[in-house]
């Protein structure tokens, strides 16, 4: 748990400028503190590579860490074949300079049966149910998994208030979710249709 292991350094390339500038932030904190780097909705169009401050009690099981000349960077385990190829660097210019990541794969579908469900369910829904639901100006995501893996779906845009949720709830996405993650126990809707501003009808 949480050892030190080369491969999140092979994955990923902090450039020596983004490190000084990194240090120099860290640098700042009180206390110990990392970096700690993740994808969010990763193999998905929606995926976004981030990078955040990390102190010890917010390294989370299963985190790798790598040292760093001046600091430690913790990558996130289910993060790891998407940060493939990622580049960190740091820019200068006028306003002073900008941290940039260039994640090439962090986009690319790399889901597969042993998956955690949670990937599963965020890539059926990006890239099977959102391109339909956008049709109508709707669109789902996932909330959180609960017990018996439930999961807990939040529909927002034009799906919210919309007369038709339940129909589309129950005989689209749920169907459509149950045969392409065959472990899924069900989905439960959090949203509070009760709200009809902007609603599509």
């Amino acid at each position: 748990m949480n050892a030190q292991t080369p491969q999140a350094a092979a994955y990923v390339d902090i450039s020596e400028s983004a490190a000084q500038y990194l240090r120099e932030l860290l640098g700042k904190q009180e206390g110990e503190c990392g970096i700690r780097m993740f994808v969010t909705n990763p193999g998905t169009l929606h995926a976004e590579t981030c990078i955040a401050y990390c102190r010890p009690n917010e390294v989370q099981e299963n985190d790798q860490s790598v040292e760093y000349n001046g600091f430690t960077a913790w990558f996130e385990e289910r993060s790891l074949a998407y940060l493939k190829d990622a580049v960190v660097d740091f820019q200068q210019d006028r306003m002073g300079g900008q941290l940039t990541i260039k994640a090439p794969n962090a986009k690319v579908p790399n889901v597969s049966p042993d998956s955690p469900i949670e990937d599963r369910i965020n890539y059926v829904l990006y890239n099977e149910i959102n391109p339909g639901l956008a049709a109508h100006g709707g669109q789902v995501g996932l909330v959180e998994m609960i017990e018996d893996n439930i999961a807990v779906l939040q529909f927002g845009g034009g799906c919210q208030g919309c007369a038709a949720v339940d129909i589309t709830l129950k005989q689209g996405v749920e169907r459509t979710l149950m045969e392409k993650v065959p472990d899924l126990g069900g989905i439960k809707d959090a949203t509070d249709h009760s709200i009809t501003e902007n609603a599509y009808y």
